[in-house]
């Protein structure tokens, strides 16, 4: 897809893995509650015939026309609806379906995404500093950096962020924005740096130093985790007998909300759990996309 005058490619993680762990009835119900540029679907939908119906949901208008022109050909019917996935019960009785076979969730943020300036998600690339995936939200990331107290900002960081050095990160924010606005990616990892000791450019680890901090506000501008809980509280109802639920995290936060849920779910007799353990990407797939190395596959089955 083409972001910002440049192709971006965005590839579907654990694509393969799926498609081995999922066997579709050639007339079953999918829900892509993530469909994002419809990778994961496109492997299943070629899978499915006529009868068989593909639904996906996201948030962003952009990567809906992608999956339009990416799942145009298959044989099945395919149903896309730009809304949050914690609406997945109203979604998808909206279109005269109770039960679905297969549910999946991909909770990365994608290739794409990440490259528009729009989403001011990235500190690879200097943006305006918004990271709303719905742009219905009010909130943008540069609202909360720029208002918020110091301590809010340290509890958010830690909380959503699992930062270490958080009230070092709040202490430099709020010193810093006294001078000016906050108001780009790239002023906002260079504070972070800056309050761990780690300049850019000298850096030794793998992970940039912002990472932890970029994250914790993406969760709290987008709601991710009460979304989340919203979707896995839905998903049982909304699965037909034998239906699987698929739920790829990116950071322990979304695993653990995933893990929980499915263990609460199989004692009171509702799931089996198909994964003990959760599937992580190969060396080679992590070699091939480095995105895909925080991974967390996660498959219950409805008894």
């Amino acid at each position: 897809m083409e972001v910002n005058g440049s192709i971006v490619e965005h590839i579907p993680v654990l694509a393969e893995t799926l498609v081995e762990q999922v066997n579709l009835p050639p007339d079953g119900v999918m829900v892509d509650v993530t469909i994002g540029q419809g990778g994961h679907s496109f492997l299943f939908g070629e899978t499915l015939g006529p009868e068989a119906v593909l639904i996906g949901l996201d948030l962003d208008k952009d990567a809906i026309r992608g999956a339009q022109f990416k799942l145009k050909d298959l044989a099945c019917k395919v149903i896309l609806i730009y809304g949050n996935f914690s609406e997945i019960s109203e979604r998808v009785r909206e279109q005269g379906i109770e039960r679905v076979d297969f549910i999946l969730a991909d909770l990365g943020v994608s290739s794409v995404q990440l490259e528009d300036v729009e989403m001011g998600l990235s500190f690879q690339t200097n943006m305006p500093l918004d990271m709303r995936i719905d742009k219905r939200l009010k909130t943008t990331a540069a609202d909360i950096v720029n208002k918020a107290g110091q301590k809010f900002l340290a509890d958010l960081i830690y909380k959503f962020g699992q930062e270490r050095g958080s009230r070092r990160i709040a202490r430099f924010i709020v010193r810093d924005r006294q001078s000016r606005p906050i108001t780009t990616t790239g002023r906002l990892a260079a504070i972070v740096c800056r309050a761990l000791g780690q300049p850019e450019r000298k850096r030794k680890s793998k992970i940039h130093p912002a990472t932890r901090t970029f994250q914790a506000l993406r969760i709290a501008v987008n709601n991710e985790l009460e979304n989340l809980e919203k979707l896995l509280a839905s998903a049982s109802a909304l699965l037909a007998k034998n239906g699987r639920i698929a739920v790829i995290s990116f950071h322990s936060l979304e695993d653990r909300l995933v893990k929980s849920n499915f263990k609460a779910n199989e004692k009171d007799g509702v799931y089996k759990i198909i994964t003990k353990k959760p599937i992580v990407p190969s060396r080679g797939e992590i070699a091939r996309n480095q995105r895909a190395r925080s991974a967390k596959l996660r498959i219950a089955q409805k008894i």
